[in-house]
């Protein structure tokens, strides 16, 4: 019997598409038509118009991107002659189930990549041919033959030729791009790899770069940020990415009109890199963690953020850890298993910063300890002083951002809580009327909350450092003696 999930685009079916997609062909055709053997190491032809793509409806994610390119290496492996494409969904995507909730997920990707709707852009002005508006797909269909799920898809008039044809174009190593885990890094590293033969790509204005590498569409808010924030938060971590991870060494050149960065460039370096095992490509893109992580009570968007900060790995540790937690329910129920999962994340982030810096500063293991005088040991104190002081202000204003980022809503709910716990403690009265009159962020107020939020989403131990996330905050302030 066969069941269907049909996705179709606002805009009409494009001239020449057949009405209804034709039935998934027989596995043995498929495999007739599956990249040889001898194919394996052939890398997608991205058109270099859909390299600086600006997303203008919403944000396009890590795990969309790659499988964006997923569907666009298997059309092109299909060939120009077809309208409409199609390949089994585990060819596409894996860890997913279709006949649970899973499909959900599914469905939201491709609805997405029909929906969303994009400028496509040469990021070097005048190379690309034209300039075209469109989603990402036309269409999506999923339907489910003889047991086997099937994904069905079609691009826009306009583009297909350009999207199956490419003249001009990069090429790209899917290989590669599964490794990396933002969609600033997978950005960065497919318009870099258009120009390594260059050696620099071209000069933008850095708004122009903003919405390219974050693959957010801009809006009020992103105009008023300040170049240094978004050096901080995308640049920085984005070639950091791109020099660890792939084939290019990347570094930025900022182009300055007096005072202020105006526009922006990278320059690129192509690498020695170690020849990869031959396998079949492409690999589907992983959705696995994300199912996991909803079964677990977390949203889909919030774990695809979590992972592309801090990496596949870290998360599914992440992830065992809070099923633990989640299981005991000690010393009480988990009331926010977003917040908990992250502060695992950040400290684990905050951990590895901490051993890379002890590796920078432990001296060799056979050399002789140095004696120490009362003055060095008083000096000493003083900095681990200051470090715990610069620790503890930034895990109070941590907590503090996560509390203000929850809706309305769970904020009335907590101060509910902290209200009855204030209660039960008896704290001071006036206290507690000042949480009824004024909220959480009043003065008197805000150290009781953020005590009650961080025991409940951190543990008891929310506010001792260890001494690796010391070590952290030396390496950020420097382990000179403490100011007198």
């Amino acid at each position: 019997m066969t069941s269907e999930l049909l996705l179709t685009s606002p805009a009409p079916a494009a001239e020449g598409m057949p009405e209804s997609p034709a039935t998934p062909p027989p596995r043995r055709a498929l495999r007739a038509r599956s990249p040889a053997v001898a194919d394996i190491a052939v890398p997608l032809r991205k058109p270099v118009n859909t390299l600086a793509i600006v997303p203008k409806s919403q944000r396009i994610t890590s795990l969309g991107r790659k499988s964006y390119n997923v569907l666009l290496f298997e059309a092109q492996s299909q060939g120009l002659d077809k309208d409409v494409f199609s390949a089994p969904l585990e060819r596409i995507i894996r860890g997913v189930d279709f006949d649970s909730n899973d499909q959900e997920l599914i469905k939201k990707h491709l609805r997405a990549m029909v929906s969303t709707t994009v400028e496509w852009q040469s990021p070097t002005t005048g190379e690309g041919m034209s300039w075209n508006v469109s989603g990402l797909l036309a269409h999506a269909r999923l339907s489910k033959v003889r047991g086997q799920v099937w994904v069905e898809w079609s691009y826009a008039v306009n583009l297909k030729q350009e999207l199956l044809q490419p003249t001009v174009f990069a090429r790209l190593s899917l290989e590669i791009i599964s490794q990396l885990r933002s969609h600033a890094g997978i950005a960065l590293y497919e318009i870099c790899s258009r120009y390594k033969d260059i050696g620099r790509t071209s000069r933008q204005a850095w708004a122009w770069w903003r919405p390219v590498l974050s693959g957010r569409p801009e809006s009020e808010k992103t105009a008023k940020l300040e170049y240094r924030i978004f050096k901080r938060d995308t640049l920085k971590p984005a070639i950091a990415e791109v020099c660890a991870i792939t084939d290019i060494d990347v570094e930025l050149v900022e182009h300055k009109a007096g005072r202020f960065v105006s526009e922006l460039q990278f320059l690129i370096h192509p690498k020695a890199r170690a020849v990869m095992p031959a396998r079949q490509p492409p690999e589907p893109v992983d959705l696995g963690a994300v199912t996991q992580a909803r079964a677990l009570g977390i949203d889909d968007a919030r774990a695809e953020e979590l992972i592309e900060a801090y990496g596949m790995p870290s998360f599914m540790a992440g992830l065992e850890a809070l099923r633990k937690r989640l299981e005991t329910a000690f010393p009480e129920p988990l009331r926010d298993p977003f917040r908990y999962l992250k502060a695992l994340l950040s400290g684990e982030a905050t951990t590895r910063a901490a051993k890379a810096a002890a590796e920078r500063h432990d001296p060799p293991p056979d050399a002789p300890a140095p004696a120490r005088s009362d003055e060095d040991r008083a000096a000493q104190a003083r900095r681990e002083a200051r470090w715990t002081e610069a620790w503890m202000r930034q895990r109070r204003e941590h907590i503090v951002r996560d509390i203000a980022a929850l809706s309305p809503e769970e904020q009335s709910r907590l101060s509910h809580a902290l209200l009855e716990d204030m209660e039960a403690r008896q704290v001071h009265p006036s206290i507690r009327k000042r949480l009824q009159t004024s909220g959480w962020q009043h003065a008197l107020v805000v150290a009781e909350m953020i005590r009650f939020y961080a025991v409940g989403a951190i543990g008891d131990d929310w506010d001792r450092p260890t001494t690796e996330q010391l070590l952290a905050i030396a390496a950020q302030l420097g382990d000179g003696p403490a100011q007198r």
